[in-house]
């Protein structure tokens, strides 16, 4: 028998129910993503897709029930700068922070402070600097080191905030949204890029309306409408036609095509 312990889950939570103003978006919302999991949660817009990020990311809490929990990664409790440090967020909300000129290395740098950019008061070690470079080298975007935010293109933006996630070397990235107003070529590049993490290693948690963004190495799929999951399983048997009209409302075609899938 293995003495080895199993690791608790990245994502646990249990008969969580979130308010977000007057509106009841999460409803008796139960979920368990284990380490290392490849994950997409797919939904229509305003299924509550945000909702369960800012919930995972403390941004937003649950109403006090004793039956409900929320443990990431073993933990009910969490210093938020923490928790960003394990657990990596890109979102694309966090561009529209981007208020004066930054540079691609600052984003990717200032991932150390939860931070957009460096401030006057934050202390950048040389092993700072050190690892900000080799995230850039693993992204393959040296070039874009002295680049201002301002004169890149959205994919070299959603590239840096990758690098950004990366600087702790968490245990899993959280993409939000990912490929949003991306062109063909920079969500190509994107998708390769979170294909080599997950090869790595990676536990990646995918949250999309987009079915294109589903990589090849994503194994669990999970559908949510209206606050709540409405099936989870095996991407194989939950990329299905039917399944999919279900979960959107409407008449769809599906093909799959080098391990993606595409729906129209």
């Amino acid at each position: 028998m293995s003495n080895l312990a199993t690791p608790p889950a990245l994502i646990d939570l249990r008969n969580i129910s979130v308010m977000r103003g007057e509106n009841l978006v999460l409803k008796d919302f139960t979920l368990t993503i284990g380490a290392g999991e490849h994950v997409a949660i797919l939904g229509p817009n305003g299924c509550g897709k945000s909702t369960l990020i800012k919930t995972i990311t403390r941004d937003c809490y649950p109403l006090a029930n004793p039956e409900s929990s929320v443990s990431i990664l073993g933990d009910s409790f969490w210093n938020v700068v923490d928790l960003r440090s394990m657990l990596g967020i890109v979102s694309n909300d966090l561009m529209t922070q981007c208020t004066r000129e930054i540079t691609g290395f600052e984003i990717v740098l200032s991932g150390f402070f939860s931070s957009i950019g460096i401030w006057p008061n934050h202390h950048v070690t040389d092993e700072m600097r050190a690892k900000a470079l080799e995230v850039l080298e693993l992204l393959e975007a040296p070039h874009l080191a002295e680049k201002p935010v301002d004169e890149m293109s959205s994919g070299e933006g959603r590239r840096m905030l990758i690098g950004r996630a990366l600087v702790h070397s968490p245990k899993a990235l959280l993409l939000d949204e990912p490929s949003t107003s991306l062109d063909l070529l920079a969500q190509h590049e994107l998708r390769e890029t979170i294909r080599r993490l997950a090869q790595s290693g990676m536990g990646i948690v995918l949250v999309t309306h987009h079915l294109s963004d589903i990589i090849p190495e994503i194994e669990r799929v999970i559908f949510m409408r209206e606050g709540r999951i409405v099936g989870d399983g095996a991407k194989r048997e939950m990329l299905a036609a039917q399944s999919l009209r279900g979960l959107f409302g409407l008449d769809v075609e599906l093909a799959e095509r080098d391990g993606y899938y595409h729906l129209w």
